[in-house]
């Protein structure tokens, strides 16, 4: 008989979040207050770095922090709650996508959503000096990703359940079906309705003040559930069309 590990999560995302906990326990236990607000401002990810009527003297990391931040944003955390709550959402769905696209795949989705919801949270918050941190858009990204798959006939959420490694092989659901598929609906409905009442994911301001950052969410997902495709090992495992995609 084959038996299941405990603890049945791909390396990626392992590592994934004991560099997510190493960091914050570093900035948390190690680093004074000054030196972490150097960090917060060389690797967050703050809208006014890009506003050329904000004037500071010398953002840290210069030119390659405008860039990098985009993503590095989301290796940072406010406090153990917030790493605890992102590390609850992301070790299912993440290991999800992380056994369907293996390794370099997801770390470059990783990354992609990650700069979308930092992209729509610029466009949303122009200039605002306070930093944005945490994965939430990343793991907003592998949601809307498991949503593709994880639902069909076999898959890992499917009632026809095969238990192994090709539950997350199965031809994804293409976005045409997307919006026809009730198991589907009723995920968004609580997706958004989690975003909205909890707000998981914070931005913490230099002061300690906080809210949520629901636009890079929102960026994060929407890339992860328009650029799937992408990422997926395309053409073993081909899409359904949208005949095979409609519920009974």
């Amino acid at each position: 008989m084959k038996r299941e590990p405990l603890l049945n999560v791909p390396t990626v995302v392992a590592v994934l979040l004991a560099l997510f906990a190493l960091i914050h326990a570093v900035r948390t236990y190690l680093l004074t207050e000054s030196q972490d607000i150097e960090v917060l401002l060389a690797f967050a990810f703050i809208p006014a770095r890009y506003d050329s009527s904000v004037l500071v003297q010398g953002w840290p990391g210069g030119l390659g922090a405008d860039i990098w931040t985009f993503v590095t944003y989301s290796f940072l955390h406010a406090n153990w709650m917030h790493f605890g709550v992102n590390a609850v959402w992301f070790l299912p769905f993440g290991s999800a996508v992380a056994r369907r696209f293996g390794t370099l795949r997801f770390l470059a989705f990783f990354a992609v959503t990650s700069a979308a919801g930092a992209a729509l949270h610029l466009a949303t918050h122009a200039g605002e000096q306070f930093p944005m941190i945490g994965a939430s858009a990343a793991i907003s990204g592998t949601m809307a990703a498991a949503m593709r798959f994880a639902f069909q006939r076999g898959g890992p959420l499917g009632i026809l359940r095969s238990g192994d490694d090709d539950a997350y092989r199965v031809p994804a659901l293409p976005l045409s079906g997307v919006l026809r598929d009730s198991r589907v609906l009723l995920f968004l409905a609580v997706w958004f309705g989690v975003n909205i009442v909890f707000g998981v994911g914070t931005f913490p301001s230099l002061t300690g003040g906080e809210s949520v950052a629901w636009q890079a969410h929102i960026g994060g997902f929407f890339a992860g559930l328009l650029l799937f495709a992408w990422f997926d090992r395309a053409p073993d495992m081909p899409q359904l069309d949208d005949s095979a995609a409609r519920q009974p």
